[in-house]
């Protein structure tokens, strides 16, 4: 069970100041005392991650590949208890909680398959051409290493696949990083139950114990002190754009600027093509809430923004869509602060001079609720007011009539960068998304075609990410086995002694893993 303590190293300690979780269903406060750390316990950590770094960065890749295994293994031991908590302190559902926890477990045991393949590590030889006219060539031998010590920033809506084992930890452990979580206040009992997993496995395989800590608070300062922290060498958030901003200028102001992989603010544009529009414009309209108001909106990958060319099969689709909003029952959001913000951005919408509103989900009679929201204007007014295409995080959109392709183009190309962007087409509909496709492109991390974005695949394929702002850095992901790119870094060896050389650069290859030499694929074991 969770005590509310702090988690650093292999032990654990306390502080004076505290907070409680609160269960944003009934508005109370839980009855664990939770301790805020602080500067001084950042610093414990943040040493006990240096000096774990050497070890543990150079672990094999079978060993460290057993320790992700063996995480994931003590948080499904304790999948009962977790969800539970969860569900206590997010309201989130127990089928989506129990769901999340597959989730978690199923990734950290992919990146442990990934490690074992080793085709991260992009081992490139080039071997001595000492006979080489007119000058010869040295021996090159290229590796991926880890970067350092990672901070990792749990998020509110997912507190488990994006949270103190989620996919940061865990793509910063597969490349060989120890971590510092710091644990979100929205449910820190969840976030101690999963720290103490990992602590547990930190234990049982026999690493040093700074390569996990855990540090919970409430505090912008705890965050502050975490990011400048001068053995922190990488940050993973995800949160708002405000937070995001906030660690990355902390960063960039460090005597040594640290990369800051900030997923932030995305409205995920669905565009409506004709053909898509004539042939299922009435049966979109129910399909495109329920992604909507899905978890009360509180996705990353909402579909916020509806653009399409206007005329009868869009009212249709309108009215199927307003048809389905209006039935909608409200759902709990994460918290209380996370809700009132919902409220203030619903209600900026509803009263903007160029917006109507198009329907309202159904109130209800609890705290917290998120009521689903759509609105509507036309691409002139929406391409002349930025403030139109900020996210507002939760069931909420807005519906932008076109007059042709020509304005949808002219509506895409306004935008800032989103993590996904969806085309749904039909017959007739090829040559306007051929058209489309290289504005989104330049605009978004994932395109999907028919399909709604809420949902994100875990897998070697996926990118959860797109440019700023949607992310702080378009070239990476958060989600998927490319996400170690984000913590490792190419060294080059030259005439080194074969002894000297990492494993995965011996003449012996062994670890057996793929290796390029002289621009060839050479596979391994």
């Amino acid at each position: 069970m969770y005590n509310g303590a702090i988690l650093i190293g292999a032990g654990e300690t306390r502080a004076a100041d505290t907070f409680t979780a609160v269960n944003p269903t009934t508005g109370a406060a839980g009855d664990v005392a939770f301790s805020n750390a602080g500067p001084a316990e950042v610093a414990k950590a943040t040493a006990l991650a240096a000096a774990a770094f050497e070890v543990f960065s150079t672990t094999s890749l079978d060993a460290r590949a057993t320790f992700i295994e063996t995480v994931a293994d003590n948080i499904l031991a304790l999948k009962d208890d977790l969800v539970a908590t969860a569900n206590a302190e997010t309201a989130l559902p127990l089928a989506r909680l129990q769901g999340e926890t597959g989730r978690t477990v199923g990734q950290l045991k992919m990146f442990a398959a990934e490690v074992r393949a080793g085709l991260w590590l992009d081992a490139t030889i080039d071997p001595a051409m000492p006979d080489r006219a007119p000058l010869p060539r040295a021996d090159l031998r290229r590796v991926n290493v880890a970067l350092g010590p990672v901070a990792v920033f749990g998020a509110s809506n997912f507190p488990l696949a994006f949270s103190v084992a989620g996919g940061d930890t865990a793509a910063a452990f597969a490349a060989g990083c120890p971590v510092v979580v710091k644990g979100h206040a929205a449910h820190p009992g969840t976030g101690e139950l999963v720290a103490r997993a990992i602590q547990q496995a930190v234990a049982s395989c026999g690493l040093p114990e700074g390569v996990f800590s855990y540090l919970p608070g409430t505090s912008n300062e705890l965050g502050g002190a975490l990011v400048s922290d001068p053995v922190i060498k990488a940050v993973g958030f995800t949160g708002s754009r405000g937070g995001g901003l906030a660690l990355m200028k902390i960063a960039a102001q460090r005597a040594e600027p640290i990369p800051v992989y900030a997923e932030m603010s995305s409205i995920n544009p669905v565009v409506l093509l004709p053909g898509a529009l004539a042939a299922r414009a009435d049966a979109m309209g129910p399909a495109f809430v329920g992604s909507l108001t899905m978890g009360a909106g509180q996705f990353c990958t909402n579909p916020g923004l509806v653009i399409a060319i206007d005329g009868p099969d869009l009212d249709t689709f309108v009215a199927s869509a307003a048809k389905a909003l209006t039935a909608a029952q409200p759902a709990v959001m994460l918290t209380p602060g996370i809700h009132a913000s919902f409220e203030r951005g619903v209600e900026e919408l509803a009263s903007h001079a160029a917006v109507i509103t198009v329907a309202r989900g159904c109130v209800g009679d609890g705290v917290n609720q998120a009521v689903g929201a759509l609105f509507t204007t036309d691409a002139t007014k929406f391409t002349a007011d930025e403030a139109l295409s900020h996210e507002v995080f939760g069931s909420s959109s807005i519906l932008v009539r076109c007059k042709d392709i020509a304005e949808i183009k002219t509506v895409i190309a306004k935008l800032e960068g989103q993590l996904t962007a969806t085309i749904q087409s039909g017959d007739g509909d090829e040559a306007a998304a051929g058209e489309l496709l290289p504005v989104l492109q330049s605009k978004v991390g994932r395109i999907l075609f028919n399909g709604w974005p809420t949902g994100v695949e875990v897998s070697h394929a996926m990118v959860h990410g797109g440019p700023f702002p949607a992310t702080s850095d378009g070239r990476s992901t958060s989600v998927g086995t490319l996400a170690m790119a984000r913590f490792l870094r190419p060294v080059c060896y030259q005439d080194t002694p074969d002894t000297l050389l990492p494993p995965a650069l011996q003449a012996a290859n062994p670890w057996g893993i793929a290796r390029r030499t002289n621009g060839v694929l050479e596979l391994g074991k």
